[in-house]
């Protein structure tokens, strides 16, 4: 008899809390392994093949713990090594795994909140220079225009727990308003990095309220749900314990510190 497998969630360091936060409220029944790769984060301003390397080694890590399903829930390594390693790496190495990402569960779904076509997104300067959001929201959508916004100085202001202080506001403003420069008919902001759903208390003191703004955690957590209906080959594979194991590349005290402010609740997390 095969083991039952765990649901692999992965990100670069500790945004990809907030989403395995919204998943395991929507799919609690299921077995998780959370890794995050603090010691080398943030991803965001290294090369694609760095991106790529970095994101293989722990997908393959996860693999080795027994998850046949892994969700990259970081914006950057979805934009930069997700296709990679579903095209390549998967069909010779991992027949019988999957990859999932961020960002196509975002974009088939980003129509429903703009009434003006117009929709602008925050991220990292990788996700944002790889523009994989503009391309996948205009595959799904050809008519909404898509404005983007890179806001390199966020992840270090939430990582390092100043992103409520009032020292944060110049940085939140100064990437609002280049966003907003951009176009008068934005209705619609994703917050396309996963860190971005901690600065939400700013975000709505200065967004005008006819702005939807979006996260991610929610979009990714019924995409999955709808996912695992349709593969039931992968669904039925799953352990079913409700088991939460963290781990971090990075010091684990530290880890389970900042993870807390991400995932709501205190945790242990183990060495890789």
């Amino acid at each position: 008899m095969q083991q039952p497998s765990p649901i692999g969630i992965f990100d670069s360091g500790y945004g990809g809390l907030t989403v395995f936060r919204s998943i395991a409220e929507k799919l609690p029944q299921y077995d998780y392994i959370y890794l995050g790769d603090n010691a080398r984060s943030p991803y965001g301003d290294h090369s694609f093949e760095t991106i790529y390397r970095y994101t293989l080694e722990c997908v393959e890590w996860l693999f080795a713990k027994g998850c046949k399903l892994v969700i990259l829930a970081c914006n950057t390594a979805s934009a930069k090594a997700l296709r990679t390693i579903q095209q390549k790496d998967l069909p010779l190495k991992y027949p019988d795994r999957r990859v999932l990402g961020v960002i196509r569960p975002t974009a088939e779904v980003i129509d429903a909140y703009t009434t003006s076509k117009s929709v602008g997104v925050m991220g990292t300067r990788g996700t944002v220079n790889s523009e994989s959001y503009l391309l996948e929201i205009n595959n799904f959508f050809p008519d909404v225009k898509v404005f983007q916004q890179a806001c390199p100085m966020w992840v270090p202001l939430i990582e390092n727990n100043e992103h409520l202080q009032a020292g944060a506001d110049f940085f939140v403003k100064e990437y609002t308003d280049a966003l907003m420069a951009q176009s008068e008919e934005i209705d619609c902001i994703l917050l396309a990095c996963t860190h971005y759903p901690l600065l939400m208390p700013k975000l709505k003191a200065i967004f005008p309220d006819y702005i939807n703004i979006l996260t991610q955690g929610e979009i990714v957590a019924e995409s999955l749900a709808d996912y695992l209906s349709r593969h039931p080959e992968i669904e039925e594979k799953l352990g079913r314990t409700k088991q939460r194991l963290f781990y971090t590349s990075g010091d684990c005290g530290v880890f389970n510190k900042n993870a807390s402010i991400f995932f709501g609740e205190d945790l242990e997390s183990s060495k890789m």
